[in-house]
């Protein structure tokens, strides 16, 4: 028989850097999940992925176990890393702080595409280069 579902957490935590601290601490622990656990399989499940905040969903089951699954860093984290910046533009409309050519954002996209709602390649460019247009990243061929 299947296991109950108890709830979901939902959690954006440094790739490779998950403590007990807040606020995966007190998140796991008001469910009773084992901290230490998740930690350990968290930072060795993505510790490829250092320097990203790493969106994370994890199903806690009636029993106190759990599954996780790791998504891709956000696509603002990976476009800001393409071109090379710490933060977006004040004001994405008038100040442009960056330019990316078509490939790089293609490599975006391929990254990106399996947390995205779509499987067309051309579909996913227009979705990222939307979210480049507002951190005041401009996209040239």
């Amino acid at each position: 028989m299947a296991k109950k579902i108890l709830g979901y957490i939902k959690l954006q935590i440094e790739a490779g850097k998950a403590t007990p601290a807040p606020p995966v601490g007190p998140a796991l622990g008001q469910r009773g999940v084992n901290i230490m656990e998740f930690t350990k399989s968290f930072n060795e499940k993505t510790k490829d992925k250092m320097g990203f905040k790493v969106p994370v969903i994890i199903t806690v089951y009636t029993d106190k176990s759990f599954t996780f699954i790791t998504k891709q860093p956000p696509a603002s984290a990976l476009l800001m890393n393409a071109a090379g910046l710490k933060k977006g533009s004040d004001n994405a409309l008038k100040n442009k702080v960056a330019k990316i050519t078509r490939a790089q954002l293609m490599e975006v996209v391929n990254r990106k595409i399996e947390d995205l709602n779509t499987d067309d390649k051309e579909m996913a460019a227009n979705i990222i280069a939307g979210s480049a247009r507002s951190i005041g990243i401009e996209v040239v061929d």
